[in-house]
């Protein structure tokens, strides 16, 4: 099975804004970046000068026939220790920088992620979230502990190396700086195949994470469904795809590593026999041949590791981009430059004039919806009417494109709209629980704790009970501090609907939305939870969506979602014996019913 063709990286001139977005990181660690610099500086400066001097004390001792000096020896001593202990710093110091920087920009990419969610990764597979998070920051790694400070480091010991050879001898320094040129020139030359290739690499990587990732989760439906060879079969399309970007990467890779070597072979040669020449023609003394030599390629091949860090562009400039775009996502629903205080006491909803769509599709169409405090009401339509869609909107997952939702104080205060609350006090005051609500891999108590962790043991004791989660506790072997697994799969459908109802129950919320939170529970489990709900926080208003008429039955209100508003409203009662929408819709799941 071939994998979808992903698209490829636009062909236009490589950009640099993507890797210079990496430094501004680095603000944080000014001080760390200095001791990294000067640590490298030193490493390099050391070598040339190891290298250079032990070159020319071998060319003295040779054409002079005089021994080295015991200064000379001790100095070569301390460049070799110096270089030593340098080198170890370097190391040590840019991986440091480096692990520190990748860690907050995981942190950056999550809160972008987090930020922008849902309404800017609802089409995004979660393994390819988990690659940006994880595969491209990593990825960035080389740039921060292997590239930043030597580029620096290279640049500095170049100049002063080119500087004393051309002292010397002005044609060595007509050899050695066009060699430079050169092997600087050749990745940028290549840009925008490097950009490419490695655009390529990193899209495929991205690729083959979601479709493990995914894999992985539905694992169970795989076996069940008998479709885990056709899947297998997939990964492996998936991996060779990307074994073929990689090795396409690295063969132009190893090709500009042979042309380096061989630019810095052929400029040593040339100073070589330029500096032989000088020599016999007195214009230099006979010991700086081989000092000559040992400068050069001192000076040269740290410009060609350069290059080859620069020709590692292409994919740090991808992974780059990719950390970019998720750690600056705009947000789904942007932060109140100035948040409004919400007053203090039981809390109404309003839905006014709300319109909104996705992706130009509009879904509703001018919903009004008021919800009093103490008052339950359910909210009924057809699958795809918009009901999950006005929790979203209630959530604050976006903004409506037209109208407000509003939180409506019981004592008559004016009305504050969501999108003028700051989040942790929106949050604090509407709780939205979905019929898919995932737990994560932790204990009982850890989950019920979530929204509110400093909550009081009698709360999380009455939000337990209410919902009946002190029932599946006991029969768990460590209660409450029992592990649930990834997603809850230790627990049934039903019992992971409970944990995330006393969820939101501990923290207290004064306005309570429920999206088909009980559609896993049967008719008596389903029937006890309402009864809960209604004796826990007798002043909270509650949105109820949902299909069964035993649930809707019990609400005070119903409205009737159809065609993007609200069309019908009333008790059931009423609303059962009108003959209207809500009629119309109970004969077509009746009918739909086998």
């Amino acid at each position: 099975m071939t994998p979808p063709t992903p698209q490829e990286p636009p062909a236009g001139p490589p950009t640099h804004k993507a890797l210079r977005s990496l430094l501004p990181v680095l603000a944080a660690h000014r001080a760390m970046t200095a001791r990294t610099c000067a640590a490298a500086l030193v490493d390099q400066a050391a070598l040339v000068a190891l290298v250079t001097l032990a070159a020319h004390t071998v060319g003295t001792a040779v054409i002079d026939g005089r021994p080295p000096s015991a200064g000379t020896v001790a100095l070569l001593v301390a460049l070799a220790a110096v270089r030593a202990l340098a080198t170890w710093r370097e190391m040590d110091l840019s991986h440091d920088l480096a692990y520190r920087v990748l860690a907050l920009l995981r942190v950056r990419v999550f809160d972008g992620i987090a930020r922008s969610a849902p309404a800017r990764i609802a089409g995004r597979r979660s393994g390819d979230l988990a690659s940006t998070a994880l595969g491209d920051v990593e990825a960035l790694e080389f740039f921060y502990a292997h590239a930043l400070a030597q580029l620096l480091a290279t640049g500095t010991v170049f100049t002063a190396s080119a500087a004393l050879l051309g002292t010397r001898e002005p044609w060595l320094l007509a050899l050695v700086l066009p060699a430079a040129v050169l092997l600087l020139a050749l990745p940028v030359l290549d840009g925008r195949g490097r950009a490419a290739r490695g655009a390529r690499t990193r899209a495929a990587l991205a690729d083959l994470s979601a479709e493990t990732v995914e894999s992985v989760d539905g694992l169970r439906e795989l076996l069940a469904s008998g479709a885990l060879n056709r899947r297998r079969a997939r990964l492996r399309a998936y991996g060779r795809r990307l074994a073929r970007a990689q090795r396409a990467e690295q063969s132009w890779e190893a090709g500009a590593a042979a042309l380096r070597d061989l630019l810095v072979v052929a400029a040593v040669i040339g100073v070589v026999a330029v500096a032989g020449h000088s020599a016999v023609e007195g214009r230099l003394h006979g010991a700086w041949t081989p000092a000559a030599m040992a400068l050069a390629l001192g000076a040269l091949a740290p410009v060609a590791d350069a290059a080859a860090s620069l020709g590692q562009a292409g994919s740090l400039r991808a992974a780059a981009a990719r950390v970019r775009a998720a750690a600056d996502a705009p947000a789904g629903a942007p932060a109140p430059s100035t948040p409004r205080p919400l007053p203090e006491g039981p809390l109404g909803l309003r839905l006014h004039g709300v319109r909104f769509g996705y992706g130009g599709t509009p879904v509703l169409d001018g919903v009004d919806l008021t919800v009093r405090p103490g008052e339950t009401v359910a909210l009924v339509g057809a699958s795809g009417a918009g009901k999950s869609t006005c929790a979203h909107l209630l959530a604050r997952y976006w903004d409506p494109q037209e109208g407000t939702v509003t939180l409506v104080p019981e004592d008559g205060r004016p009305p504050v709209a969501l999108r003028d609350l700051a989040d942790a006090e929106l949050r604090s005051a509407v709780a939205v629980v979905g019929q898919e609500a995932p737990l994560f891999h932790g204990t009982l108590a850890e989950n019920l704790l979530l929204a509110a962790p400093d909550a009081p043991p009698e709360a999380l004791d009455r939000a337990v009970r209410a919902c009946g989660v002190d029932i599946i506790a006991a029969g768990l072997p460590d209660g409450l501090g029992t592990a649930v697994g990834e997603r809850g799969a230790t627990l049934s459908g039903g019992q992971r609907a409970r944990v995330a109802l006393a969820r939101a129950l501990v923290a207290a919320p004064r306005v309570l939305v429920l999206d088909e939170t009980t559609a896993h529970l049967d008719h008596a489990g389903d029937a006890d939870l309402a009864a809960a709900l209604a004796a826990t926080a007798p002043g909270r208003a509650t949105l109820v969506i949902a299909h069964r008429p035993a649930t809707v039955r019990r609400a005070d209100r119903v409205a009737v979602l159809e065609d993007g508003r609200i069309v019908e409203e009333g008790t059931w009662e009423e609303l059962a014996t009108a003959g209207g929408a809500l009629t119309r819709l109970l004969s077509r799941e009746a009918a739909a019913t086998p």
